[in-house]
């Protein structure tokens, strides 16, 4: 019996052995989860597939302004976007039809 704590009733080899097994595990799972959080190799690739994750994600919210949940495509939405983007080439064009006149002057 131990004098600290006498309800304790004493322990065999093979119980301490296994908790020195169960605590040599758990230690080494720590040390593979602090090596696989901070190598720089497992770094990357999380953020390339954080990346890719966010760029599927965007496409498919894209699509989603196209296309109804059945496929059918928002021809309305489809042409405000055409509108839009014609527009802004429009705008570009002016301005760049403006700045070649203010060079040639």
């Amino acid at each position: 019996m131990s004098a600290s704590n006498p309800s304790r009733p004493p322990r065999t080899k093979s119980q301490i052995e296994a908790d020195l097994a169960a605590t040599r595990s758990r230690l080494t799972d720590s040390v593979e989860s602090l090596i696989d959080t901070t190598h720089p190799n497992r770094i990357k690739q999380r953020t390339v597939a954080d990346a890719k994750q966010f760029a599927r994600d965007q496409v498919e919210e894209a699509r989603s302004l196209v296309f109804t949940a059945r496929g059918d495509l928002r021809t309305g939405r489809v042409i405000r976007i055409a509108g839009a983007v014609a527009g802004a080439i429009a705008f570009v064009l002016v301005l760049r039809g403006i700045a070649q006149r203010g060079q040639r002057a």
